[in-house]
């Protein structure tokens, strides 16, 4: 066709079907308005494809559209990976590893399996961020992470999980609570306590679990703050706001103002799972998978 399309014109379409305003996208792009309708225009010619409805001053995808818009997402993130890919070698690295995690995660299974995989990989750079559940699901599908640490019961499909640790509860209290682990016998004991649990949206299926444990003790809890960090938990209980229930992993070794009773005699357990997408292309990623299911056994 006479019509050569270049990578600008792909980042004008790309502009367009994520605003669905012309002028909006124009502006984002520091280009003309005219100008940036113009190159559309022409693309849709010279493809032979359209790509746009405009009715008024409406614009909505066509089914070709929204299906460009989508791969063309997929290829500049795959674009930006192959970019930084290629300035890690020209660095003396071998690649790098995205990896999202919840809080409990980076207490301890996260720098065990980073130090181990070190010992046989030092030229990989380890990119971490802190995310919640459904944030890392949905950095793992956009390509954003390689691999994340996450409490959920459900994995969307695209997805595959593996088991990392399999853990009881700790119960939280301040420090100079007259409950210690001599004389708890069970969590009926504190029920006209006030608690502060990770938010429900957090992991909706950790929340119910947490819950379940509260209605085998036949009493519902008065939570008076939700949080999604365990640091906020640690400190609203130091102040005498109210008790909480964590995983055990998120025990640290020393809190000061706070103390631990742990809740080994109750069915209810938490798991911590490794989640990575099916179409991850990364090669440092296959061999991390390998030393976390060589590190689970451990655990």
């Amino acid at each position: 066709m006479c019509y050569q399309l270049e990578l600008r014109h792909l980042r004008y379409f790309l502009a367009v079907a994520e605003d669905l305003h012309f002028r909006k996208a124009a502006e984002r792009l520091f280009i003309s308005q005219p100008g940036l309708s113009k190159q559309i225009k022409e693309m849709e010619v010279g493809m032979g494809v359209k790509l746009f409805d405009r009715h008024n001053r409406k614009v909505e995808l066509t089914q070709a559209g929204e299906f460009l818009k989508v791969e063309l997402k997929n290829y500049f993130s795959g674009l930006e990976h192959i970019i930084e890919h290629a300035k890690l070698l020209n660095d003396g690295l071998l690649g790098d590893l995205k990896i999202g995690y919840v809080g409990s995660a980076m207490q301890k299974i996260i720098p065990d399996l980073l130090l181990a995989f070190r010992k046989h990989h030092p030229k990989v750079l380890f990119n971490l961020e802190e995310i919640d559940n459904q944030g890392q699901i949905d950095r793992l599908f956009s390509h954003d992470i390689d691999i994340g640490f996450v409490r959920l019961e459900k994995i969307p499909r695209g997805l595959k999980s593996i088991p990392v640790l399999n853990e009881t509860f700790s119960l939280v209290l301040p420090k100079d609570h007259p409950i210690n682990d001599e004389n708890f016998v069970n969590l009926a004991q504190l029920k006209d306590a006030s608690f502060i649990l990770f938010n429900e949206k957090y992991s909706p299926s950790y929340f119910e679990n947490v819950m379940q444990i509260f209605e085998d003790n036949h009493f519902t809890p008065n939570v008076t703050h939700n949080t999604i960090h365990a640091s906020s938990i640690y400190k609203l209980v130091e102040n005498n706001f109210g008790l909480s229930i964590v995983p055990q992993s998120l025990k640290p070794s020393f809190v000061e103002g706070v103390k631990f009773i742990d809740l080994e005699n109750i069915p209810q357990r938490t798991v911590l799972s490794a989640v990575w997408n099916l179409n991850n292309r990364n090669p440092i990623l296959k061999n991390f998978l390998e030393k976390i299911e060589s590190h689970k056994d451990k655990n």
